[in-house]
């Protein structure tokens, strides 16, 4: 049995069936509409809100004024109406589908503060000290917490008593373990890699430096200037100038050219339906749209629609150094040896590194694994934290592995620095230094993005050496060392000023600098603040993605800018058809979506597009 659709002609069925979709748009449009005519700026919106509701009401006095007619039917707009707050709003949600991170950046920050630690109190009683496990909140400036191996610090304070090597890369980016004795300065957020300490409170609450990055990564995003999108430039002058035509055409009909007031009215209505602007509405979230999708083709996660867009306008890269464009894994480099047997050496160091706990011992170990060499036996091994390793083999040999005091050196003929001595009975017999290696893509990422006018500059938390190192390798002419988290975000303040500027990070430490930049990428191995922070994720640990995702958004910017062009070159021919009466708002309506079509055919391009 066939169903008949002949009850959809029915004026009060489409008027019920519209009635809800006015009601939202009204809502939706109206109020944005009346506070930006208000504040002297109308927008889009004002445009859309007219557009729809002159259809409506002018359908409602169609229905009303010739009811029972044939020619009602050519009164009708309700589903023109309904259709062009339909396609806007349907723009708007892809628009605005934003991913919210700043919360769990701020969370993952959190996480690294222990909710409980270990009180130093001393018993009264006993005469001796105990340990208490409190609440953090409890602790104040001037008590002594104990940190073991594995522990987080608590608090920024002082060490007062043992010693061990901290994991500062977390808040610093210093990828090297840093040893801590008495009088050294902890900072919360730290972890005890190996050791025993106990230190006195110096700051805590917000006053530590870790409530300073969370308060840090707060602030940025509160601070983060709105995407200014050419839709929105360009609703400054479309909106008043379409308004001030459908008014003029109104006049000018019914005063100059005789028309009455039904035609006259129709062609201004003509013209604000034509001119509404759902292809320039479209012309942003579309092209953004398949450009999200193309980007995740290639495996890029890029968060928001407006970040895409942003990408084609990048002037400045900013990178970190550790594990961004380093690998995080250390090798041997510049190895030297002194009157001694270079086989023979590596041998030892190879033996001595295997039973170290030292992140750096395993890098080296895993350099020389496929070396085969022969492990050496020792009778007794000692470890010393923060200076090197001891070991004393069957025949009384003692060999020492670490810092150039650490080995005794006693013959002076050691002229030159370097990070690591190997010693033999007290002669030094080789060094070498320890390097965190390049990226091997991260030069031709570099050279890419100089090719192309961008500046691109190194901010780390490293020591000058390191980072100079790693600047020359890669033809980095810019580069800044020893930077803390505030440091960073006082560079990108400055830095931003110049243009917009995307912040490249995988570390907590970088989560406030990756939220202050106008684009902040990161890698897919980061910590899960960095990824929260970042409005691009490469997956797949590959920093040339970044190169992917420029053309991407570089060519989403040109569609963009195509699609608006169109837009505009539309409305220059269309609405004076309108005004001089050769299109009604029917036809006016078939325009509309012919613009839409084009504006979504020429975005789908994006897809077949070559990058690169």
């Amino acid at each position: 049995m066939a169903v008949s659709w002949h009850f959809l002609h029915d004026p009060r069925v489409q008027f019920i069936l519209c009635l809800p979709v006015m009601a939202i748009g009204i809502i939706h449009f109206g109020k944005s509409a009346y506070h930006s005519t208000r504040v002297g700026a109308p927008n889009m919106d004002v445009l859309i809100f007219l557009g729809s509701f002159s259809a409506f009401v002018y359908s409602i006095w169609g229905s009303v004024v010739f009811e029972g007619l044939p020619e009602q039917k050519n009164y009708l707009f309700f589903e023109t109406a309904a259709t062009i707050i339909t396609l806007v709003l349907l723009g708007n949600l892809i628009e605005k589908r934003a991913v919210t991170r700043t919360t769990t950046a701020i969370e993952e920050l959190n996480k690294l503060q222990p909710a409980k630690v270990k009180k130093v109190v001393h018993n009264l009683l006993t005469n001796h000290t105990e340990i208490q496990t409190t609440e953090l909140k409890n602790i104040k400036v001037g008590d002594v917490i104990e940190a073991t191996t594995g522990d987080s610090i608590a608090v920024d304070g002082t060490v007062i008593n043992g010693d061990g090597e901290i994991d500062e890369s977390a808040i610093t980016g210093e990828s090297m373990p840093v040893f801590k004795d008495k009088d050294k300065p902890v900072v919360s957020g730290t972890v005890v890699n190996h050791g025993k300490i106990h230190y006195k409170a110096t700051a805590v609450g917000s006053d530590t430096l870790l409530a300073k990055i969370t308060q840090a990564v707060k602030d940025a995003q509160t601070h983060k200037p709105p995407i200014q999108k050419f839709s929105d430039k360009v609703s400054l002058v479309f909106v008043p100038v379409v308004l001030g035509l459908a008014l003029l055409t109104f006049l000018l009909s019914y005063f100059a050219f005789g028309v009455d007031a039904t035609g006259s009215l129709l062609r201004s209505i003509a013209v604000l339906v034509i001119s509404c602007p759902c292809a320039m509405g479209l012309a942003t979230p579309t092209a953004v749209m398949v450009g999200l999708g193309r980007a995740a083709q290639n495996q890029i996660l890029i968060k928001g629609a407006g970040t895409i867009e942003e990408l084609g306008k990048v002037k400045t890269v900013v990178f970190d150094k550790t594990g961004t464009l380093t690998t995080g894994r250390f090798r041997i480099k510049n190895f030297t040896t002194y009157n001694y047997a270079d086989f023979v050496a590596k041998s030892v160091i190879y033996s001595l590194e295997t039973v170290s706990n030292h992140p750096i011992a395993k890098s080296i170990v895993e350099d020389y694994k496929d070396w085969n060499w022969r492990k050496m036996e020792f009778m007794k091994v000692e470890e010393i934290k923060g200076k090197g390793i001891m070991a004393e083999d069957a025949t009384g040999i003692v060999y020492r592995l670490g810092s150039r005091d650490f080995v005794d050196d006693n013959t002076g003929e050691i002229k030159h620095d370097a990070d690591i001595f190997l010693s033999y009975n007290k002669m030094v017999v080789a060094s070498f230094d320890i390097e965190d290696q390049v990226r091997p893509e991260a030069k031709t990422v570099i050279d890419f993005l100089n090719s192309k006018g961008i500046r691109t500059l190194m901010l780390s938390g490293d020591n000058e050496k390191k980072c100079s190192f790693v600047a020359e390798r890669l033809g980095l002419k810019e580069f800044y060392h020893s930077q803390l988290p505030e440091d960073k975000l006082s560079k990108l303040k400055e830095l931003s000023q110049q243009g917009k500027l995307a912040m490249v990070g995988d570390g907590i430490n970088d989560a406030p600098a990756l939220t202050q930049a106008d684009i902040g990428i990161t890698l897919s191995n980061a910590t899960d603040a960095a990824r929260q922070s970042a409005n691009i994720v490469l997956i797949g640990n590959q920093l040339d993605k970044l190169v992917a995702a420029y053309h991407i958004g570089t060519k989403t910017y040109s569609t963009i800018k195509q699609n608006l062009l169109w837009a505009l070159a539309y409305n220059v021919v269309a609405i004076p058809l309108a005004a001089m009466g050769y299109l009604s708002p029917m036809l006016g309506a078939l325009s509309m979506a012919f613009s839409d079509v084009v504006v979504i055919g020429n975005s789908l391009r994006l897809k077949w597009r070559k990058i690169g």
